[in-house]
């Protein structure tokens, strides 16, 4: 059974522009520019039943269309740095959604999510890079910041297991039309 988790595509403009960021690293694996997304929540692999209990409870979210904008690089891991992201801007609507798809994801019967929720683009994944050359690239590249886009959809992605995640496919999509939540 394929992962699944939903999240918000990029748009091409902006994936284009992240694209330009992609090297520098030695040993970096970097993410397809048609697999930048920011995640909203990660389901993993489930059975059927499961998948469609979440699909139906995304189907009753409403929300409005709202712009967001990535603003700044970073890493996770520190001393030992395991990927490289694009920040996105704080966003009232965006953590809003975020918390829709926590409920939706519970009356699923999934487990709660334990982690906070730092919406992100991985750009790259890592395995014994040298902390130095990320701090490096952060300092040439940190400083990105992406003029605003419509978000007016979320989607239900699955991706296979492979290296690096991807090619991530769109099983379902839901657009904004609802009011502001």
């Amino acid at each position: 059974m394929p992962r699944l988790f939903s999240a918000i595509e990029i748009p091409a403009e902006i994936a284009d522009r992240l694209a330009g960021l992609r090297g520098g690293i030695d040993g970096a694996r970097w993410v397809d520019p048609e697999n930048y997304h920011i995640t909203l929540r990660f389901i993993g692999d489930v059975d059927g039943t499961t998948a469609e209990r979440f699909c139906e409870a995304l189907a009753k979210v409403e929300c409005a269309p709202f712009a967001l904008n990535l603003d700044g690089l970073g890493s996770f891991g520190r001393g030992r740095p395991r990927a490289v992201w694009a920040g996105v801007a704080p966003s009232g609507e965006l953590a809003a959604l975020n918390r829709n798809h926590e409920k939706a994801a519970v009356l699923a019967g999934l487990g709660a999510e334990t982690r906070n929720f730092h919406p992100h683009v991985t750009l790259a994944r890592m395995k014994r890079v040298r902390a130095q050359d990320v701090a490096t690239y952060l300092s040439h590249n940190g400083a990105f910041l992406t003029s605003a886009f419509e978000v007016t959809r979320f989607v239900i992605y699955s991706s296979r297991a492979s290296r690096g995640g991807g090619p991530y496919v769109v099983e379902r999509a839901y657009p904004l039309t609802g009011r502001a939540i």
